[in-house]
């Protein structure tokens, strides 16, 4: 009997223990956030200084390179930043004997295991893009090999993909009608699919708004806020492209009955400058669209045909890269050469560090009267809030409070019964969920933005019951009780387990 109660006793410290160590992990979880580390320039810093800088200075965790160069490998080592290789479009024929994919992993992989965690193998770019019938032909035979000699090398835990673009698909607006290609839908994409189905490996794609936006729906593409597109087949409302992108892949992958399989955003982006026949490459909207995509795909909300989800996601690009063809292509970089953002999108550590503010999103906006836009005096500690400028109308307020009631910000205040709820007018309801989105992501000037419709305030707009939160209040009241909850979970358990031993 005695040595069953120690055992007994012996289970629930190791169940004790494996609830500490989930509780801890849970707070600790990483970003999804990771970032395209391109080296088409001729101005780059070396790669022992970027994996230095990425893991001292930001919260990136993973990279991705395009091809297998042994000098960022080494660089990555115990940084504990995962790295994805690529393998070079005309190396994948090749790979598709196993020989040549023995040797491939001995050469690339090997010498920087354990040390570099190399997350990921993906084959080519868009090899679907290329039209190349060959490399088409060659590239699930080539995946497959090569997983069955990761899997040989007991490098188990590192996955196969490839990534494509949005061509692979015939139809994607609304996101319901997506579908393969014709021709490659079973041949080619459910061969694919099946493969990632049984090595647990992501589906990657590369959706680009950035390349698929008309004029007339320019915020619908930088997550700001707009009417929507109305999907009628399945009742959604999509407000931003990217989401509706990424349903259209999910409905192809349906429609061959392989929408178990996880989706991994291999890249996205928006570039910062342009020729003058490209106004939409600016840094205004490379802060928005990037800034947005980061807040969006962190908050887990996933999309409409997959709620709740969290999309591992690679930003393109780590740099500017000054050796690419075009003026656009050369600046689609979160950072430039001298590690100096070129804007920030909430990925730096140190927000005080100089030069990592970013840009206002757009001029700013007009003010309201004072004092209340006034701002605080040297040592007068106030709440900044975001409130409608002067000469919004009504009909942009409306698309405000639609847009972000929307994204899932609490609206019941100004609903019916509400405390906010009068005055019953559109501008009162507007800068009530203005400054809910504001506080709730981020407190940047680019939240209080909704396309110069928003300014920022430092006297506080409550009134009567209805209170506005305040920057920094609610977001750090958030964080607390949600810690707090962890821990009053996790000491309960322990006095539940010692009342139990004792």
């Amino acid at each position: 009997m005695a040595t069953v109660t120690k055992l007994s006793h012996l289970h629930l410290l190791l169940l004790l223990f494996l609830l500490l160590h989930l509780l801890i992990d849970s707070a600790s979880a990483a970003y999804p956030i990771g970032v395209n580390y391109g080296t088409v320039a001729n101005n780059l810093p070396p790669p022992q200084q970027v994996a230095k800088f990425l893991k001292t200075q930001t919260s990136i965790n993973s990279v991705k390179i395009f091809d297998a160069n042994p000098d960022i490998l080494r660089a990555f080592a115990n940084t504990n930043i995962s790295v994805t290789v690529t393998v070079g479009n005309g190396d994948i024929p090749s790979l598709a004997k196993m020989p040549a994919a023995q040797s491939w992993i001995a050469k690339n992989i090997q010498p920087h295991h354990p040390q570099t965690i190399i997350r990921y193998i993906v084959l080519g770019n868009e090899i679907m893009a290329t039209s190349d019938k060959v490399l088409i032909a060659y590239l699930l035979p080539a995946m497959s090999t090569l997983k069955s000699a990761l899997d040989q090398a007991k490098l188990t835990h590192i996955q196969v993909s490839t990534p494509h673009s949005l061509g692979i698909l015939s139809t994607s607006e609304p996101p319901s009608t997506g579908r393969f290609r014709k021709g490659y839908d079973k041949a080619v994409f459910a061969r694919i699919l099946e493969f990632h189905r049984q090595t647990k490996s992501p589906f990657m794609v590369n959706p680009y708004p950035y390349f698929g936006f008309d004029p007339q729906k320019l915020n619908y593409a930088l997550f700001r806020p707009n009417p929507g597109v109305f999907d009628a087949a399945t009742g959604k409302n999509y407000t931003n492209m990217f989401d509706a992108q990424l349903d259209a892949v999910y409905s192809a992958m349906k429609k061959v009955g392989y929408e178990d399989v996880d989706i991994v955003v291999g890249e996205t982006g928006w570039s910062s400058a342009g020729d003058p026949n490209e106004p939409a490459s600016n840094l205004e909207n490379a802060l928005s669209y990037n800034g947005n995509l980061v807040r969006h795909v962190n908050s887990g909300k996933g999309t409409p045909l997959m709620p709740n989800r969290t999309f591992e996601t690679y930003i393109f690009a780590l740099f500017n890269e000054n050796l690419k063809p075009s003026i656009s292509e050369q600046n689609f970089g979160l950072f430039k050469p001298d590690f100096s953002p070129v804007y920030n999108v909430d990925i730096l550590n140190d927000k005080s560090t100089p030069g990592a503010t970013a840009p206002a999103a757009s001029p700013a906006a007009p003010a309201p009267p004072a004092p209340s836009a006034s701002a605080p005096g040297p040592g007068v500690v106030r709440g900044r809030w975001c409130v409608p400028t002067r000469g919004a109308s009504d009909a942009a307020l409306q698309a405000n409070i639609d847009y972000v009631c929307g994204t899932g910000v609490d609206c019941r205040p100004i609903q019916q019964g509400g405390a906010c709820f009068e005055p019953n007018v559109v501008r009162s309801h507007a800068a009530y969920a203005m400054n809910a989105y504001y506080q709730a992501n981020g407190h940047q000037d680019l939240n209080c933005d909704f396309n110069k419709t928003g300014a920022i305030v430092y006297s506080d707009p409550s009134h009567g019951a209805c209170k506005f939160s305040v920057e920094g209040e609610s977001v750090r009241l958030e964080k607390s009780e949600s810690a707090l909850g962890r821990w009053n979970m996790l000491w309960t358990v322990i006095a539940v387990i010692v009342v139990v031993v004792l």
